[in-house]
Parts: C-alpha cells; structure tokens; sequence
C-alpha cells in the first residue's frame, strides 16, 4: 500500500506575475499563506495553472524553491517537473527535488506523444532521476495521448510512482485504474466537476484550480466525503460547479487568473500566447464569483 502524498485539495496555485512579466514572488507568499489559512492540503506550484510552460527551468525552480520555503513542511509542496523530452524531464525532477519539494507532477509527453510502452519508460525515467513520489498527470485534452489503465498498472509497479492525476475525464477509465491498481496508485481528480465521483471510486483528493478562489469549499468538499457525509460533499460539489464552470469558460489558466485580480490579488496578466479573456466571459467569470459571495460590493 502507497500512502498517498496528500488527501484532499491540492490547490493547482497561479503564478503571480509584475506587468513586465517576471514574477513576483511576494504576492506568490502572500496566496500561499492565503490558502493555508483557508485550510488547503497541499499546494501544486508550477504545473498547468502556474504557466510552466512559458517559464524558463531557471524561474521554474526559482518558484518551486520559494514555495518549499513559504510553506516551510506545514502541508505538501507537489512541483510540477514534466516534460516531452525525457531527458529534460529527468534533469528538472533531479533540480526539484533539490529544491526540497515533496512530490513531483509529471504530464505525459505532447506533442511528440509516445506509445504505452513510451510511457513506462518515460515515467520511470523521470521518477528515478528525480527519486521522490510521482503523481502522473494524464490530460488528453491538452497533450492527445492518454494514460491507459493497464499502462498505470504497470506504472504503479513502481516504488516512486505513487499516483494519477485524473484529468480525462472519462469516469469509466478511472473505474478501471482504480481497480487494477487499487492501493498501489492514488488517484486525484484533475477536475473541479468531478472531485466527488473520483472520491466514490476510491480517490484521495483533487488538484484544484477553483481553490484559488475559495479553498476552504474545495477542502471542506473531500473532508465531508472523508467524514462520512456523502449529502455534504454532494451539496458542495454542486455549489462549486459555476465556480468550475466559469474557471474554465476558456483555457486555463486565462479565467482564474482574472478571478485573482478581480478578488484583489495582484496576479498580473497571463503570459503569451495567453491573453485575458474576452468582455463576455468576463462578466460571466464576475457573476459566478458574486453568485458565490466572493464579490459583495
């Protein structure tokens, strides 16, 4: 049995940038103790949502450090360390590990892709070379390939490989992970939408994009389902589909980022291509923000 790097919601943290586009790492304190004040169970600092992909290995490694030394061991710190060049991968996971993260996030390979048995050899790679915890992430949408439940089966043969990050979307497939690996991987939703059906079958958690904006219903989400109060959990999972809906009106991380600075954080723009979203959905990221009493004027 694996025991899971953390339970409950991760928050998938933006990466506050100044208006030149460096980041500033003060607000970024500033969230981080934010959001464990409101209870979050562990903080995922560079992954999709943090936009590694337009940062340099230099300011990737510079955030995941200060971020292990904000939380400073109070909860997690996952740093997201992939790549779709392996050995790029496995020098990023060695650095982060270095940086004193807990666990490393890790996507498939995009883009260039690979096969399933491409994968295990990809993965493992990277989880030798980092030698902490892995969380896979599996994402179709974003890299087009996915993670095949009897590939996590092999994957979670290994000792470092100790989950998936289940952002498919497909229930079905994580009703087969689940029951091929059963104790060997620990499973977390990579959906706000789908954080109590991934529970039901067994997951430990969510990484979350709508903890940004309000952790304490994302955490108090998992708490009620581990508690026992599957009524609670379906009622605050309910509650936090417009947040999920509006967050995701288009991609990620464009709406939070915006959520962020309407809410008073100086997160600053999105780095290119990413651009702010348009007037429409604006508004609508506004309504579902005010709907959930986060804006009250």
């Amino acid at each position: 049995m694996k025991n899971p790097v953390f339970t409950g919601a991760g928050v998938a943290i933006i990466t506050p940038m100044y208006e030149d586009g460096s980041i500033n790492f003060d607000e970024l304190g500033r969230i981080i103790e934010d959001q464990i004040a409101h209870h979050t169970d562990a903080i995922i600092i560079c992954g999709t949502t943090g936009e590694c992909s337009t940062m340099t290995d230099e300011e990737q490694l510079a955030a995941i450090k200060y971020t292990v030394d904000v939380v400073n061991h109070r909860v997690p710190v996952i740093a997201g360390a992939g790549s779709n060049d392996t050995d790029h991968g496995c020098a990023l996971a060695a650095k982060s590990a270095e940086c004193g993260a807990d666990a490393l996030l890790m996507v498939t390979p995009y883009y260039n892709k690979t096969s399933q048995a491409g994968l295990v050899a990809h993965f493992t790679a990277m989880a030798e070379a980092g030698g902490i915890p892995v969380i896979m992430y599996n994402v179709p949408s974003r890299t087009g390939l996915n993670i095949a439940p009897e590939t996590a089966l092999e994957l979670s043969k290994h000792p470092l490989i100790n989950g998936i990050k289940e952002a498919s979307g497909n229930i079905s497939q994580v009703a087969k992970i689940a029951q091929l690996c059963g104790d060997e991987l620990n499973i977390y939703s990579g959906n706000d939408d789908q954080v109590v059906p991934l529970l039901a079958l067994g997951g430990k958690g969510v990484i979350s994009v709508v903890s940004n904006v309000k952790p304490e219903l994302v955490h108090n989400c998992c708490k009620a389902f581990f508690d026992g109060d599957t009524a609670k959990a379906r009622e605050l999972q309910l509650e936090m589909l417009p947040l999920a809906d509006a967050l995701f009106c288009e991609v990620n991380p464009i709406p939070v980022k915006y959520a962020m600075n309407v809410l008073g954080w100086e997160a600053g723009e999105c780095r290119l291509p990413l651009v702010e979203p348009s007037e429409a959905h604006k508004e609508y990221i506004e309504k579902a923000l005010r709907a959930e009493g986060l804006i009250t004027e």
